[in-house]
């Protein structure tokens, strides 16, 4: 059993408090004024430990940074591939064919699936207008 530790809790309250799927150095920054001894390895270690326990999911990369959602239930997201703008999807779900052929063609069973759509966000395709 994990002891409790006050900031694990307060970068998982952190997370939860925003759904704009956070870096690391994002929390790091919301955290340090409150947290003056908080170190940028501190966060890491314990995003890493959070997210080991399923507390809270990575979403991999995005613009070179790994980003954090606390959202743990199946969803999509939507990234802009201009400034990495990340919006969760709660009503876009796999359809069974897909899954059942990929289940056919790798003997695989899935237990969880992700979907990342790319795409410009409506700010970015205004901004960057051809």
């Amino acid at each position: 059993m994990e002891r409790y530790s006050k900031k694990r809790q307060a970068i998982l309250d952190c997370l939860r408090n925003t759904t704009s799927h956070p870096t690391a150095e994002w929390i790091y920054a919301q955290l340090k004024p409150e947290y003056p001894d908080l170190s940028l390895a501190t966060v890491y270690r314990n995003l890493n430990q959070l997210k080991e326990n399923g507390i809270i999911h990575s979403l991999g990369t995005v613009n070179g940074k790994e980003r954090f959602d606390a959202t743990v239930t199946e969803h999509t997201h939507a990234v802009c591939t201009k400034c990495g703008k990340t919006v969760d999807i709660f009503d876009a779900k796999l359809p069974k064919e897909i899954s059942e052929q990929a289940e056919k063609s790798t003997g695989f069973h899935f237990e969880h699936y992700e979907i990342r759509l790319t795409g410009m966000c409506d700010e970015c395709r205004r901004v960057h207008k051809e």
